[in-house]
């Protein structure tokens, strides 16, 4: 099964490292509210994990709080990819 990048798009007022941490709450919730399985809410729940887990955040808002300065928006997909955690950094206009 192929999961979906997640997206987070962080701002001046709220970094990665926050978005990605609600995100990852925001999921859990809604897999306990569920009450079933679901493969793909787990499988984004590992990968949100990981994420946090095995970032640097400092050294990833260096490279994007400069775009967001410039009033240009930034996008982080985070995806799993043979086991570990990547992201890809998209910046727009």
């Amino acid at each position: 099964m192929k999961i979906v990048p997640i997206e987070l798009k962080p701002s001046l007022s709220s970094c990665i490292e926050t978005f990605s941490k609600k995100e990852y709450e925001r999921t859990l919730n809604l897999l306990l509210t569920k009450g079933t399985v679901n493969e793909e809410l787990g499988e984004r729940l590992e990968v949100l994990r990981l994420f946090l887990e095995s970032t640097d955040f400092s050294h990833l808002r260096s490279q994007y709080e400069g775009y967001l300065a410039e009033g240009k928006k930034v996008t982080f997909q985070i995806y799993s990819e043979e086991g570990k955690v990547s992201y890809k950094l998209i910046v727009q206009g």
